[in-house]
């Protein structure tokens, strides 16, 4: 399941390859694809079309969700500011909560 990452060096290019990815595993339409769609309302993925998207950024990027992952998500921007803060390319996001903080680092090297 791992895609090429060549390029990706920050958070935009994060996004991109995200919208990417859904766009071409998916076939949903990119003009759908913009920060603040809803990953279940506005892009219209399943739950497990969601798991599976955090699986393919999780082997590309080799980083780890934590269990519980999807309640803190709701936008696409929050799924590409938490894989981009993971892989650090961006600062915590402010939405993620302490506890959820603490489960990503304990199973990642996250930088300060």
């Amino acid at each position: 399941m791992s895609k090429s990452i060549e390029g990706v060096s920050n958070w935009m290019h994060m996004f991109r390859w995200i919208v990417k990815l859904i766009r071409d595993e998916y076939g949903v339409d990119e003009a759908l694809l913009t920060r603040n769609a809803t990953l279940e309302t506005d892009i219209q993925l399943s739950i497990d079309q969601v798991e599976q998207v955090l699986e393919y950024i999780s082997e590309s990027f080799g980083i780890r969700f934590p269990e519980g992952t999807l309640d803190e998500l709701v936008k696409l921007e929050e799924l590409c500011l938490l894989a981009s803060w993971i892989k650090g390319y961006y600062k915590r996001p402010e939405f993620i909560s302490d506890d959820f903080e603490t489960r990503c680092r304990s199973i990642n090297e996250i930088a300060a």
